[in-house]
């Protein structure tokens, strides 16, 4: 049946095609190049975003006293500036996920095998802790008297509604990723593909706006990681559960 047939009968045909589901384990992925070249995107992405980020959180915390100071506004700018530019430049390479509960989430709609997602976390993870190591190596004195930018839930709030704000957050990031990557959005707008870096970015952004003075924002957990390894005070231990915890979240949004 043409489309215009279709029409004539009161409907319109599909204008979009859905990617087949991704097979669970694809052994074939790694005798591919663009697989590696993907993780190494993902491990190098990972980690400009944590050095960028967290040298502007350390920078904040400097002047905090300061007119020169960014403040909060500044740091969620930095965060989601970050993802928008990272995304933009990794899109066509891994998919431009720089977060494991991206992945996650990707994988359990079946849009990644679990190979690739499981090497993806671990490629991010790693990213992390290399981006937040260099942070410490510029500028150790002050990295550590203002807590290398680890997440912990700040005074006067509990562990249940730091939770609460990180499963809010994280569910902001990945439907908004869900949103600006539907085949039928791009099927409709030409120019959605080229614009889905933004709405992303801003979705970082305005959750970094509301979590900042609960958790620090840790909706990606392996900037939660990679801070929390390179710091290493038992305080950014103790609440890193809950950055991780948010992937019962996402099961359950899949589900």
């Amino acid at each position: 049946m043409t489309k215009e047939e279709g029409e004539q009968q009161g409907f319109a045909l599909k204008d979009y095609t859905d990617p087949p589901p991704a097979a669970l384990f694809d052994i074939n992925e790694f005798t591919l190049w663009s697989f590696y070249r993907a993780l190494i995107a993902e491990f190098i992405a990972t980690l400009l975003f944590l050095y960028i980020t967290i040298a502007t959180v350390i920078g904040h915390s400097r002047n905090s006293t300061d007119c020169g100071s960014v403040g909060v506004l500044g740091i969620a700018w930095s965060f989601g500036g970050m993802i928008f530019v990272l995304v933009y430049c990794t899109a066509g390479i891994s998919g431009g996920h720089i977060n494991p509960a991206v992945t996650f989430g990707l994988f359990l709609a079946r849009k990644v095998s679990l190979p690739r997602a499981i090497l993806y976390m671990i490629a991010q993870c790693l990213g992390a802790i290399c981006g937040a190591g260099l942070v410490k190596a510029f500028q150790k004195s002050f990295y550590d008297r203002y807590g290398g930018g680890a997440n912990f839930v700040h005074p006067g709030y509990t562990k249940g509604v730091a939770l609460a704000a990180e499963i809010i957050g994280t569910f902001v990031l990945v439907y908004t990723v869900f949103s600006a990557t539907d085949p039928k959005r791009s099927a409709r707008d030409s120019h959605v593909p080229v614009l889905a870096p933004l709405p992303i970015g801003f979705a970082v952004f305005m959750v970094h706006l509301a979590t900042i003075p609960i958790t620090g924002t840790g909706i990606n957990p392996a900037r939660s990681f990679g801070a929390a390894v390179i710091y290493g005070h038992k305080q950014s231990w103790n609440d890193h559960l809950i950055c991780w915890m948010q992937w019962l979240r996402l099961y359950i949004y899949q589900l």
